[in-house]
Protein backbone atom coordinates (compact mmCIF):
# COMPACT_ATOMS: atom_id res chain seq x y z
CA UNK A 1 0.00 0.00 0.00
CA UNK A 2 1.18 3.49 -0.87
CA UNK A 3 2.53 5.65 1.98
CA UNK A 4 4.51 8.84 2.30
CA UNK A 5 6.05 10.69 5.22
CA UNK A 6 3.77 13.11 7.09
CA UNK A 7 5.88 15.78 8.73
CA UNK A 8 5.15 17.78 11.87
CA UNK A 9 3.90 21.37 11.39
CA UNK A 10 6.44 24.10 10.64
CA UNK A 11 6.33 27.83 10.05
CA UNK A 12 6.96 28.05 6.31
CA UNK A 13 7.52 25.84 3.26
CA UNK A 14 10.63 27.95 2.50
CA UNK A 15 13.82 27.60 4.55
CA UNK A 16 16.63 30.14 4.12
CA UNK A 17 15.39 31.01 0.65
CA UNK A 18 15.09 27.38 -0.52
CA UNK A 19 11.65 25.81 -1.06
CA UNK A 20 11.04 22.58 0.83
CA UNK A 21 9.16 19.55 -0.46
CA UNK A 22 6.93 17.28 1.57
CA UNK A 23 3.56 16.72 3.21
CA UNK A 24 2.54 18.20 6.56
CA UNK A 25 -0.50 17.80 8.82
CA UNK A 26 -1.25 21.47 9.42
CA UNK A 27 -1.20 24.87 7.74
CA UNK A 28 2.01 26.88 7.54
CA UNK A 29 2.04 30.04 9.61
CA UNK A 30 3.42 32.10 6.71
CA UNK A 31 3.80 31.44 2.97
CA UNK A 32 5.77 34.04 0.99
CA UNK A 33 7.19 32.84 -2.31
CA UNK A 34 9.00 36.13 -2.81
CA UNK A 35 11.43 34.93 -0.13
CA UNK A 36 12.65 32.16 -2.48
CA UNK A 37 16.19 33.02 -3.61
CA UNK A 38 16.79 33.05 -7.37
CA UNK A 39 13.73 31.06 -8.48
CA UNK A 40 14.86 31.70 -12.05
CA UNK A 41 18.33 31.25 -13.52
CA UNK A 42 18.49 34.96 -14.31
CA UNK A 43 17.91 37.78 -11.82
CA UNK A 44 14.44 39.34 -11.91
CA UNK A 45 13.15 42.41 -10.06
CA UNK A 46 10.77 41.79 -7.19
CA UNK A 47 7.69 43.04 -9.08
CA UNK A 48 8.33 40.66 -11.98
CA UNK A 49 8.86 37.69 -9.66
CA UNK A 50 5.59 38.61 -7.97
CA UNK A 51 3.84 38.52 -11.36
CA UNK A 52 4.96 34.92 -11.83
CA UNK A 53 3.24 33.77 -8.61
CA UNK A 54 -0.30 32.48 -9.15
CA UNK A 55 -2.60 32.02 -6.16
CA UNK A 56 -6.23 31.19 -5.37
CA UNK A 57 -8.57 29.93 -2.68
CA UNK A 58 -11.56 27.69 -3.34
CA UNK A 59 -14.56 26.18 -1.55
CA UNK A 60 -16.68 23.11 -2.20
CA UNK A 61 -19.82 22.59 -0.10
CA UNK A 62 -22.45 19.88 -0.41
CA UNK A 63 -25.58 18.60 1.32
CA UNK A 64 -28.81 17.00 0.12
CA UNK A 65 -30.03 20.29 -1.41
CA UNK A 66 -27.08 22.01 -3.06
CA UNK A 67 -23.56 21.67 -4.40
CA UNK A 68 -21.57 24.90 -4.24
CA UNK A 69 -18.17 25.57 -5.81
CA UNK A 70 -16.56 28.98 -5.23
CA UNK A 71 -13.18 30.38 -6.35
CA UNK A 72 -11.31 33.61 -5.71
CA UNK A 73 -8.05 33.77 -7.65
CA UNK A 74 -5.27 36.18 -8.52
CA UNK A 75 -3.39 35.23 -11.67
CA UNK A 76 -1.61 38.61 -11.67
CA UNK A 77 -2.57 39.70 -15.17
CA UNK A 78 -6.21 39.08 -14.35
CA UNK A 79 -8.32 38.10 -11.34
CA UNK A 80 -11.45 35.98 -11.15
CA UNK A 81 -14.24 35.52 -8.62
CA UNK A 82 -16.67 32.74 -9.46
CA UNK A 83 -19.53 31.02 -7.66
CA UNK A 84 -21.18 27.97 -9.19
CA UNK A 85 -24.31 26.68 -7.47
CA UNK A 86 -26.25 23.56 -8.38
CA UNK A 87 -29.77 23.25 -6.96
CA UNK A 88 -30.32 19.50 -6.63
CA UNK A 89 -34.04 19.77 -5.96
CA UNK A 90 -34.77 21.89 -9.04
CA UNK A 91 -32.03 20.37 -11.21
CA UNK A 92 -30.72 23.83 -12.16
CA UNK A 93 -27.29 25.45 -11.97
CA UNK A 94 -26.30 29.11 -11.60
CA UNK A 95 -22.93 30.71 -12.34
CA UNK A 96 -21.97 34.10 -10.91
CA UNK A 97 -18.64 35.38 -12.21
CA UNK A 98 -16.56 38.54 -12.17
CA UNK A 99 -13.28 38.90 -14.09
CA UNK A 100 -11.04 41.91 -13.47
CA UNK A 101 -7.83 42.74 -15.39
CA UNK A 102 -4.86 43.60 -13.21
CA UNK A 103 -3.51 42.63 -9.82
CA UNK A 104 -5.41 44.51 -7.12
CA UNK A 105 -6.52 41.59 -4.90
CA UNK A 106 -3.80 40.48 -2.52
CA UNK A 107 -4.20 36.90 -1.39
CA UNK A 108 -3.18 36.41 2.26
CA UNK A 109 0.16 34.86 3.14
CA UNK A 110 -1.30 33.36 6.32
CA UNK A 111 -4.56 31.55 7.05
CA UNK A 112 -4.45 32.35 10.76
CA UNK A 113 -6.43 35.59 10.49
CA UNK A 114 -6.85 37.21 7.08
CA UNK A 115 -9.42 37.95 4.42
CA UNK A 116 -9.66 38.65 0.71
CA UNK A 117 -12.66 40.00 -1.14
CA UNK A 118 -14.11 41.03 -4.48
CA UNK A 119 -16.46 43.97 -4.06
CA UNK A 120 -18.55 46.04 -6.47
CA UNK A 121 -22.02 47.58 -6.47
CA UNK A 122 -23.87 44.34 -7.33
CA UNK A 123 -21.24 41.74 -6.40
CA UNK A 124 -19.68 40.93 -3.02
CA UNK A 125 -17.58 37.84 -2.31
CA UNK A 126 -15.30 37.52 0.72
CA UNK A 127 -13.26 34.66 2.16
CA UNK A 128 -12.21 35.09 5.77
CA UNK A 129 -9.65 32.50 6.89
CA UNK A 130 -9.41 32.47 10.68
CA UNK A 131 -7.67 29.30 11.82
CA UNK A 132 -6.79 30.96 15.14
CA UNK A 133 -10.54 30.96 15.85
CA UNK A 134 -11.06 27.47 14.37
CA UNK A 135 -13.12 28.61 11.40
CA UNK A 136 -13.10 29.67 7.77
CA UNK A 137 -16.00 31.75 6.49
CA UNK A 138 -17.47 32.55 3.10
CA UNK A 139 -19.76 35.55 2.57
CA UNK A 140 -21.56 36.20 -0.73
CA UNK A 141 -24.13 38.81 -1.74
CA UNK A 142 -24.98 39.10 -5.45
CA UNK A 143 -27.89 41.02 -6.91
CA UNK A 144 -30.37 39.43 -9.30
CA UNK A 145 -29.72 39.63 -13.04
CA UNK A 146 -32.03 39.15 -16.01
CA UNK A 147 -31.56 35.40 -16.15
CA UNK A 148 -30.49 34.58 -12.61
CA UNK A 149 -31.95 35.15 -9.13
CA UNK A 150 -30.13 37.00 -6.38
CA UNK A 151 -27.80 34.91 -4.27
CA UNK A 152 -26.72 35.39 -0.67
CA UNK A 153 -24.69 33.00 1.47
CA UNK A 154 -23.01 32.92 4.85
CA UNK A 155 -21.06 29.70 5.31
CA UNK A 156 -18.67 28.60 8.09
CA UNK A 157 -16.37 25.59 8.19
CA UNK A 158 -16.60 23.91 11.62
CA UNK A 159 -12.95 23.54 12.61
CA UNK A 160 -13.52 23.68 16.36
CA UNK A 161 -14.94 20.17 16.80
CA UNK A 162 -11.51 18.47 16.67
CA UNK A 163 -12.49 16.37 13.65
CA UNK A 164 -10.46 18.27 11.05
CA UNK A 165 -7.12 16.90 9.86
CA UNK A 166 -5.75 19.30 7.26
CA UNK A 167 -3.04 18.60 4.72
CA UNK A 168 -0.32 20.96 3.49
CA UNK A 169 2.04 20.03 0.66
CA UNK A 170 4.93 21.66 -1.15
CA UNK A 171 5.79 20.27 -4.59
CA UNK A 172 8.61 21.14 -6.98
CA UNK A 173 8.29 22.16 -10.61
CA UNK A 174 12.03 22.89 -10.74
CA UNK A 175 14.74 23.07 -8.07
CA UNK A 176 13.75 26.60 -6.98
CA UNK A 177 10.18 26.90 -8.27
CA UNK A 178 7.45 25.11 -6.40
CA UNK A 179 3.78 25.15 -5.47
CA UNK A 180 2.05 24.96 -2.12
CA UNK A 181 -1.43 23.62 -1.35
CA UNK A 182 -3.45 23.49 1.85
CA UNK A 183 -6.60 21.36 1.98
CA UNK A 184 -9.08 20.53 4.71
CA UNK A 185 -12.43 18.75 4.97
CA UNK A 186 -14.94 19.53 7.69
CA UNK A 187 -18.59 19.84 8.60
CA UNK A 188 -20.20 23.07 7.38
CA UNK A 189 -22.95 25.26 8.79
CA UNK A 190 -24.64 28.32 7.34
CA UNK A 191 -27.46 29.73 5.27
CA UNK A 192 -28.03 30.17 1.55
CA UNK A 193 -30.73 32.35 -0.01
CA UNK A 194 -31.39 31.80 -3.72
CA UNK A 195 -34.02 34.23 -4.92
CA UNK A 196 -36.87 33.78 -2.44
CA UNK A 197 -35.73 30.30 -1.35
CA UNK A 198 -33.91 29.88 1.97
CA UNK A 199 -31.71 26.84 2.59
CA UNK A 200 -30.14 26.09 5.98
CA UNK A 201 -26.91 24.08 6.01
CA UNK A 202 -26.75 21.75 9.02
CA UNK A 203 -23.31 20.41 10.09
CA UNK A 204 -24.73 16.92 10.58
CA UNK A 205 -25.47 16.64 6.83
CA UNK A 206 -23.30 19.28 5.14
CA UNK A 207 -19.63 18.80 4.27
CA UNK A 208 -17.06 21.05 2.63
CA UNK A 209 -13.50 21.13 1.34
CA UNK A 210 -11.39 24.30 1.49
CA UNK A 211 -8.23 24.70 -0.64
CA UNK A 212 -5.50 27.34 -0.70
CA UNK A 213 -2.98 27.34 -3.58
CA UNK A 214 0.14 29.38 -4.31
CA UNK A 215 3.16 28.86 -6.48
CA UNK A 216 5.59 29.64 -9.26
CA UNK A 217 3.44 27.82 -11.78
CA UNK A 218 4.81 27.22 -15.30
CA UNK A 219 4.03 29.79 -18.00
CA UNK A 220 1.89 27.11 -19.62
CA UNK A 221 0.08 25.52 -16.71
CA UNK A 222 -2.01 22.41 -17.23
CA UNK A 223 -3.88 20.42 -14.62
CA UNK A 224 -6.89 18.28 -13.81
CA UNK A 225 -8.65 18.37 -10.44
CA UNK A 226 -11.25 15.93 -9.11
CA UNK A 227 -13.04 16.16 -5.80
CA UNK A 228 -16.13 15.31 -3.81
CA UNK A 229 -17.35 15.04 -0.25
CA UNK A 230 -20.30 13.60 1.64
CA UNK A 231 -21.27 10.42 3.46
CA UNK A 232 -20.88 6.78 2.49
CA UNK A 233 -23.47 4.01 2.99
CA UNK A 234 -22.21 3.43 6.55
CA UNK A 235 -22.64 7.08 7.53
CA UNK A 236 -18.94 8.01 7.52
CA UNK A 237 -18.11 11.56 6.50
CA UNK A 238 -15.54 11.38 3.74
CA UNK A 239 -14.04 13.41 0.95
CA UNK A 240 -11.26 13.28 -1.60
CA UNK A 241 -9.29 15.82 -3.60
CA UNK A 242 -7.11 14.48 -6.39
CA UNK A 243 -4.97 16.29 -8.96
CA UNK A 244 -2.85 15.48 -11.97
CA UNK A 245 -0.43 18.37 -12.50
CA UNK A 246 3.09 19.24 -13.68
CA UNK A 247 4.89 18.69 -10.37
CA UNK A 248 8.00 16.47 -10.36
CA UNK A 249 8.54 13.25 -8.39
CA UNK A 250 4.83 12.71 -7.72
CA UNK A 251 5.49 9.19 -6.47
CA UNK A 252 7.50 10.64 -3.62
CA UNK A 253 5.15 13.52 -2.94
CA UNK A 254 1.86 14.83 -4.34
CA UNK A 255 -1.33 16.62 -3.27
CA UNK A 256 -3.79 13.70 -3.45
CA UNK A 257 -5.70 13.00 -0.26
CA UNK A 258 -8.66 11.02 1.13
CA UNK A 259 -10.42 11.92 4.37
CA UNK A 260 -12.58 9.47 6.32
CA UNK A 261 -14.11 11.01 9.43
CA UNK A 262 -11.28 12.82 11.24
CA UNK A 263 -8.40 10.92 9.57
CA UNK A 264 -6.69 11.50 6.24
CA UNK A 265 -4.85 9.16 3.94
CA UNK A 266 -2.19 10.34 1.46
CA UNK A 267 -3.11 8.89 -1.91
CA UNK A 268 -0.65 7.86 -4.65
CA UNK A 269 -0.28 9.66 -7.98
CA UNK A 270 -3.14 8.94 -10.35
CA UNK A 271 -3.76 8.86 -14.06
CA UNK A 272 -6.89 10.69 -15.24
CA UNK A 273 -8.01 9.75 -18.74
CA UNK A 274 -10.96 10.86 -20.85
CA UNK A 275 -11.31 8.22 -23.60
CA UNK A 276 -14.25 9.95 -25.28
CA UNK A 277 -13.36 13.52 -24.40
CA UNK A 278 -14.02 15.66 -21.29
CA UNK A 279 -17.81 15.62 -21.79
CA UNK A 280 -17.90 11.83 -21.29
CA UNK A 281 -16.70 9.56 -18.50
CA UNK A 282 -13.37 10.29 -16.80
CA UNK A 283 -11.34 7.31 -15.58
CA UNK A 284 -9.29 7.97 -12.40
CA UNK A 285 -6.93 5.18 -11.35
CA UNK A 286 -3.62 4.56 -9.61
CA UNK A 287 -1.10 1.69 -9.62
CA UNK A 288 -1.58 0.77 -5.94
CA UNK A 289 -5.22 -0.26 -5.92
CA UNK A 290 -6.31 2.67 -3.74
CA UNK A 291 -8.12 4.79 -6.35
CA UNK A 292 -10.55 3.40 -8.90
CA UNK A 293 -13.18 5.97 -9.85
CA UNK A 294 -15.39 6.95 -12.76
CA UNK A 295 -16.58 10.54 -13.04
CA UNK A 296 -19.66 11.11 -15.21
CA UNK A 297 -20.13 14.82 -16.09
CA UNK A 298 -23.66 16.23 -16.02
CA UNK A 299 -23.43 20.03 -15.76
CA UNK A 300 -20.77 22.04 -17.65
CA UNK A 301 -19.23 25.43 -16.91
CA UNK A 302 -16.82 26.68 -19.57
CA UNK A 303 -14.91 29.93 -19.29
CA UNK A 304 -12.00 31.51 -21.17
CA UNK A 305 -10.05 34.69 -20.49
CA UNK A 306 -7.84 36.48 -23.02
CA UNK A 307 -5.96 39.69 -22.22
CA UNK A 308 -3.47 40.36 -25.06
CA UNK A 309 -0.55 38.25 -23.77
CA UNK A 310 -2.51 35.77 -21.71
CA UNK A 311 -4.90 32.94 -22.54
CA UNK A 312 -6.86 30.80 -20.09
CA UNK A 313 -9.36 27.99 -20.39
CA UNK A 314 -11.33 26.83 -17.36
CA UNK A 315 -13.44 23.76 -18.03
CA UNK A 316 -15.50 22.57 -15.05
CA UNK A 317 -18.09 19.84 -14.68
CA UNK A 318 -20.41 18.76 -11.93
CA UNK A 319 -21.42 15.13 -12.06
CA UNK A 320 -21.41 11.73 -10.37
CA UNK A 321 -18.52 9.71 -8.96
CA UNK A 322 -18.69 5.93 -8.72
CA UNK A 323 -16.03 3.46 -7.66
CA UNK A 324 -13.84 2.56 -4.71
CA UNK A 325 -11.28 4.35 -2.54
CA UNK A 326 -9.04 2.62 0.03
CA UNK A 327 -7.69 4.38 3.12
CA UNK A 328 -4.51 3.73 5.09
CA UNK A 329 -6.31 1.13 7.27
CA UNK A 330 -7.17 -0.86 4.13
CA UNK A 331 -10.86 0.02 4.51
CA UNK A 332 -12.76 0.32 1.24
CA UNK A 333 -14.94 3.41 0.80
CA UNK A 334 -17.66 2.66 -1.71
CA UNK A 335 -18.45 5.74 -3.78
CA UNK A 336 -21.97 5.49 -5.16
CA UNK A 337 -23.48 8.28 -7.27
CA UNK A 338 -21.65 10.89 -5.19
CA UNK A 339 -22.10 14.37 -6.65
CA UNK A 340 -18.76 16.10 -7.19
CA UNK A 341 -16.68 18.28 -9.47
CA UNK A 342 -14.05 17.73 -12.15
CA UNK A 343 -11.93 20.58 -13.54
CA UNK A 344 -9.54 20.83 -16.45
CA UNK A 345 -7.34 23.92 -16.42
CA UNK A 346 -5.04 25.52 -18.97
CA UNK A 347 -3.26 28.81 -18.28
CA UNK A 348 -0.80 30.67 -20.46
CA UNK A 349 0.04 33.59 -18.25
Amino acid sequence: MYTREIQAPRGSPINNGIPLTGTWNNAFAWVDFLSVQRPYSWPLPRWLRDCRIKEWESFSVQDDNIFLEALLGNFKLFQIAQIWLYDKKAGESYVYRKVVPGNSWRMPKSLNHASVECRSYHFFFRIHTWLNADTIKLDIDIAAAKRQPSFTAHIAYCYGDNTVTPVAVSLNFTKRRNMYAYKALSAVRGDVVLGDRHISLAPARCTGIFCDYKGFYPYRTKGILCGSMGFDSEGRRYGFHIAENQAKETRKNNENVLWVNENFTPLPPVRITMPDGPDSDWVIQDLDGMVDLIFTPKEANRFGANFIITHSDFLSFMGYYNGVLVNSENVQIQVRNQWGIGEKLYLRV
